[in-house]
């Protein structure tokens, strides 16, 4: 049985999307949705990740909640609730949250310090969505596996 989860890193113009293995065990970037200005409500980014959940067989999906560095729900916070509610009533999973903060920060300096291909420009800020979203996933599965040890 698939206990794939996938993580969203959301955002008003990409959302960064990560998966991890069947175990729910290691998470990795996986693609990003670039959303179009007519998708204000995030209708068409909600029925592209709903595709994703049925091909990859989800189970469990981890959404990053913005907040302020004083811990308070950041301004967007109530737009990523509004997004996890379609994304409930689309695939049937209710989302969990995870804190995100400084998440696009750490991605960012992953990728600085990454060897190899160096991006830049909108190829770049589509990959830190991905990496984001790699580590809101892996960090919410490392606080689940490391309470299954307990």
């Amino acid at each position: 049985m698939s206990n794939k989860h996938l993580g969203i890193d959301f955002g008003r113009v990409r959302i960064g999307l990560a998966i991890s293995d069947p175990t729910g065990t290691l998470a990795r970037g996986f693609r990003t949705i670039y959303r179009q200005r007519r998708d204000e409500e995030a209708r068409e980014s909600v029925a592209e990740i709903a595709a994703i959940v049925r091909e990859e067989q989800v189970t469990a999906i981890v959404l990053g909640l913005p907040r302020r560095t004083d811990g308070q729900p950041s301004e967007t916070a109530a737009e990523v609730r509004a997004f996890a509610g379609l994304l409930a009533e689309a695939t049937g999973i209710k989302p969990q949250f995870i804190d995100e903060r400084y998440t696009s920060v750490l991605a960012e300096r992953t990728l600085s310090y990454a060897p190899g291909r160096k991006y830049k420009g909108k190829g770049r800020r589509a990959v830190i969505d991905q990496v984001a979203a790699e580590i809101i996933l892996q960090d919410y599965l490392n606080r689940r596996n490391d309470g299954k040890k307990r």
